[in-house]
């Protein structure tokens, strides 16, 4: 208690030491349950909620006849008035002869948990609680009572409201008992699970230095880092919480001993592997079909660092508009795909999917982007003198295993019909990418990405797509070339019956 609090305590009980009720709390040994009872407040007050500071409700709190339940119903209020004069509240309870393990009857809480919860920065003083706190544990207070309601013991509390000097004093009285302690209403984590969902960085700070385990795991198997709220949820308006959450997972990745279960390539000294080392170590390679968090499937469109938070991300298309962006966040884009159907992913979230269909998109080296729309003579011609174009040195093949190169007509998504013109690595994304120029305006560009060209075609005429998602396209009874136009079916039939007599009779008959 301050000297200020000493003050407004009238002469006789300011003279007399806290220590005077110890017989007391001799004589009633066993902790009780108090009734509820509402707040007590001064005839005529202006105010709904008890000022300790006021005159009129000084009276009430020094009163001898001013029963425990109605304290205890004034410290249920989440006032700064009351919350810092905590210490002086507590201490008139204990001085009617409570024990220091009684509960309040509404919410099932004990003192030292009204203290760790009176410790919340801008509505508590942490240097009341602290005073309040450190007089019950002289008193014998027990540090592992959980409040029946929430599950929650003292530990607990003080994580939730990010009070690192009680954890300091509790952790010293009771180390062994409450440090790894988990609460059934934060999916049996432990208090750094709690301080890390509620961002409380002191706190877990704190947590850490006294040797809390970082690799610990609640009923849902998250780790504390993995319970941190997501930066990329959070609007711009709140920047300040998410440079504080990138920067509490990475305290917590760091603390995760290498030891433990949780896979390496999730640990921060792992950021400076290439994407495709990392995706050959887990067995995955872009373009492969995967799951995130064992129910959202998807493609693997990226694999690397990234601007918006530390370590390894994995970046997914997924196959249904359940994601947060576009392959962007924060106006750097690292892949490209539909809005609403990309997703980033920490390492340990993603599995390989067991219907995977084999791909061709690989981590290769980049090779250079060609115009294969602009080649002139340096290609070969066939038996015929039409000209032909040369087809890269990677290729694709198709369902029917039929090679496609550039110039071959092409089914896009089983639906777009057009002609390949490029094939390669972009800028854009990584892996290698189809450029088709459409039959039909239903495409996206013409052929130039972000500033980047390709391939040339008409506005509109455009379109990239991976190789999972092309398929080579052959009119019944078509003799072209690849990269010529196949005209239309009827055309193909008679000309068929001009060259070969023998096909009229069959076709007549069909």
């Amino acid at each position: 208690m301050t000297k200020d609090d000493s003050a407004e305590l009238p002469s006789e009980e300011a003279r007399q030491p806290l220590e005077f009720q110890s017989p007391v709390l001799e004589r009633r040994k066993k902790p009780i349950v108090y009734p509820s009872a509402p707040a007590p407040l001064p005839k005529d007050y202006a105010f709904t909620f008890f000022d300790p500071n006021d005159p009129a409700c000084q009276e009430i709190l020094y009163d001898p006849k001013t029963t425990v339940p109605e304290l205890f119903a004034i410290i249920r209020q989440w006032v700064p008035q009351v919350q810092h004069k905590i210490d002086v509240i507590g201490s008139e309870i204990l001085k009617r002869g409570c024990h220091v393990n009684d509960r309040d009857g509404l919410t099932d809480m004990t003192l030292l948990h009204y203290a760790c919860k009176a410790g919340a920065h801008g509505v508590g003083d942490p240097a009341a609680a602290v005073r309040l706190s450190k007089q019950l544990l002289a008193l014998g207070v027990d540090v592992t009572l959980r409040s029946r309601w929430t599950n929650m013991n003292a530990l607990h509390y003080a994580a939730y409201f990010d009070v690192p000097e009680l954890i300091r004093i509790l952790l010293k009285e009771s180390k062994p008992k409450v440090l790894n302690s988990t609460c059934s209403d934060f999916n049996h984590g432990t208090a750094l699970h709690i301080a890390a969902s509620n961002l409380c960085l002191g706190a877990v700070k704190c947590l850490l230095e006294h040797g809390a385990n970082p690799a610990v795991r609640n009923s849902k198997g998250q780790v504390p880092a993995d319970v941190v709220p997501d930066p990329m949820d959070m609007t711009l308006d709140k920047a300040e919480a998410a440079m504080v959450a990138k920067e509490l997972k990475q305290l917590l990745l760091d603390a995760v001993p290498l030891s433990c279960n949780l896979p390496k390539v999730t640990l921060p000294n792992y950021d400076n592997i290439p994407g495709n080392l990392m995706l050959t170590s887990l067995g995955l390679k872009l373009g492969e079909r995967v799951v995130v968090d064992g129910q959202k499937l998807g493609t693997l469109r990226f694999c690397g660092t990234t601007e918006f938070a530390s370590g390894q991300w994995i970046g997914v298309e997924l196959d249904e508009p359940e994601g947060k962006n576009d392959g962007s966040v924060g106006g750097i884009r690292y892949f490209i795909c539909p809005p609403k159907q990309g997703v980033f992913a920490s390492v340990s979230k993603i599995a390989k999917a067991t219907d995977q269909l084999p791909s061709s998109v690989t981590s290769t080296p980049k090779t250079p982007r060609m115009d294969f729309s602009r080649m002139t003579g340096k290609g070969r011609k066939d038996k015929k003198g039409t000209l032909r174009k040369k087809s890269p040195s990677v290729g694709s093949l198709d369902r029917e295993g039929l090679k496609i190169e550039i110039g071959d007509q092409v089914l896009v998504a089983g639906q777009k019909q057009g002609i390949i013109r490029f094939y390669g690595k972009t800028d854009f994304a990584p892996g290698y990418w189809f450029g088709i120029e459409l039959d039909k305006p239903t495409g996206k560009h013409d052929g130039s990405v972000f500033g980047v060209r390709y391939f040339t075609c008409s506005p509109k005429h455009g379109v990239f797509a991976p190789p999972s998602r092309v398929q080579r396209y052959i009119s019944p009874g078509s003799s072209y070339l690849p990269g010529e136009r196949s005209p239309p079916l009827v055309s193909f039939r008679l000309l068929f019956c001009c060259w070969f007599p023998w096909m009229l009779r069959a076709e007549m008959q069909s």
